[in-house]
């Protein structure tokens, strides 16, 4: 286990960023797959309102994963930092906090959700006609809240120690089990979207059982012991401080999508709503390499930091950044190429694949540009720095793409929802441009300073 902590200070950043990220890429491209595949089904099973439904849960599940993000994410920056500060003992606590808070959360979340479906679901936009579809789906959904929210928060955990090849372990088991209930439920045993929604709940438990017991066997780096349990408020105010950029990207998520669903069924009906669910579907296997490559960076951009060891903090940041914006250009340009093949995959109606190819090329129009943003907030999450990591994390949803979708489809109808889109990334981009050049400069100054002074 030392191994792992000498791995992070010494071995070359090029081949440490390799070894980290892949498996990190490999799961999370899996996962994206498990979603893919899930919405092929159902498309096929059901038909375009089943997708309509799922679409219309969907942020539901984005707003738990921003909670366990909140202390997920946050506690796993305090967790690298502490080991490469050599202070095990904070480490452990901090991972203790993680699973209370994260449990406590999983199970109100579930309980609020069932309590109120149906008016949780009139929010989120379904019409009469998608209700039934949505209402099946997420009703099962949540009672895999905990299970979810837990893996999500604790694969944070196993990432901040290093062990990349068990972050990816946990991911594989939930997106292929679910790839091989989905037939099962919706075909086999006919249940349409309640059996998509059954076969991600079995996954997720089957994962959540499975980092449970990695924590107890002894293999991980930490060790977590009953007092470690103890809620300590100082840590988890820390902990929600540095997370709190990552929840407000998420739960920004949910917000847009709430607005998005709104919006598309008041002009363009179920339809439309079916569309998004597609391209958010094709986008997240396109974009998840991106985020797998920040979640093998964090660690050690976090670790190397507060190691003090700078010059590795710069190359990991160099690495990143370049690996990021070439993942971008290529997935902008076989999304932008294919787009009628892509929608086709989903569904054979000829009026979903016409209005789908054309909002598709619009709505990915400034993709190459997300990689430098993922990048960015990452780099200011990892280093501690709560602030930057919240403006950068509200930057592109908050404070531009929400406001833009509220007002843009009013002139431009349809049109408007999908050239949003590419408005908020281009003015996201700049914003992340000019506070990620005047970090790299403070810690080039950091540089020189702890040069002359040795």
């Amino acid at each position: 286990m030392m191994d792992r902590q000498r791995m992070l200070a010494e071995e070359r950043i090029g081949k440490l960023l390799v070894k980290l990220s892949v498996p990190a890429m490999i799961g999370m491209l899996v996962q994206a797959l498990y979603n893919f595949v899930d919405t092929i089904f159902v498309g096929r099973g059901v038909g375009s309102l089943g997708i309509a439904g799922i679409t219309i849960s969907f942020p539901v599940q984005i707003f738990v994963m921003a909670f366990a993000q909140l202390i997920g994410i946050g506690g796993a920056s305090i967790i690298s930092r502490s080991l490469g500060a050599g202070d095990k003992p904070k480490a452990n606590r901090t991972a203790g906090n993680i699973f209370t808070v994260v449990i406590f959360f999983g199970l109100i979340m579930a309980l609020m959700g069932l309590i109120f479906l149906k008016p949780i679901l009139t929010l989120l936009g379904a019409s009469p006609t998608i209700m039934p579809y949505a209402a099946d789906y997420l009703g099962i959904i949540l009672f895999g809240t905990f299970f979810f929210s837990f893996a999500m928060a604790t694969n944070s955990v196993v990432r901040a120690e290093g062990n990349a090849r068990v972050a990816m372990y946990t991911m594989l088991i939930s997106a292929i089990l679910n790839i091989i209930l989905d037939p099962i439920f919706i075909f086999g045993l006919d249940l349409g979207v309640k059996g998509a929604a059954l076969a991600t709940v079995i996954s997720q438990a089957t994962t959540a059982f499975y980092l449970l017991y990695y924590f107890l066997s002894g293999k991980s780096l930490l060790h977590i012991k009953s007092h470690d349990l103890k809620p300590e408020i100082p840590i988890i105010k820390e902990s929600f401080a540095i997370g709190f950029s990552a929840f407000v990207r998420q739960a920004a998520g949910s917000v847009l999508g709430i607005i998005m669903n709104n919006t598309l069924v008041a002009y363009g009906g179920d339809i439309a709503v079916a569309v998004f669910g597609v391209i958010n579907r094709l986008l997240m296997v396109f974009l998840m390499p991106m985020f797998g490559i920040n979640q093998g960076f964090m660690p050690i951009l976090g670790f190397n930091y507060g190691a003090k060891k700078l010059d590795r903090v710069l190359r990991v940041i160099k690495l990143a950044t370049i690996a990021e914006s070439i993942i971008s250009i290529l997935a902008f340009t076989f999304l932008f190429s294919f787009p009628g093949f892509l929608i086709g995959i989903f569904s054979k109606d000829s009026e979903l694949i016409l209005i789908g190819s054309d909002a598709m090329r619009k709505v990915i129009l400034m993709l190459p540009l997300i990689g430098f943003q993922v990048i960015g907030a990452g780099m200011f999450q990892a280093l501690g720095k709560a602030f930057p990591a919240l403006i950068l994390s509200m930057a592109r949803q908050i404070l531009f793409l929400i406001p833009i979708v509220l007002v843009l489809p009013h002139i431009a109808g349809l049109d408007g929802v999908w050239f949003s889109f590419p408005i908020a990334d281009v003015s996201a981009f700049l914003i992340t441009f000019v506070l990620f050049i005047k970090q790299i400069r403070n810690l080039k100054s950091e540089i020189g300073k702890a040069a002359w002074e040795g």
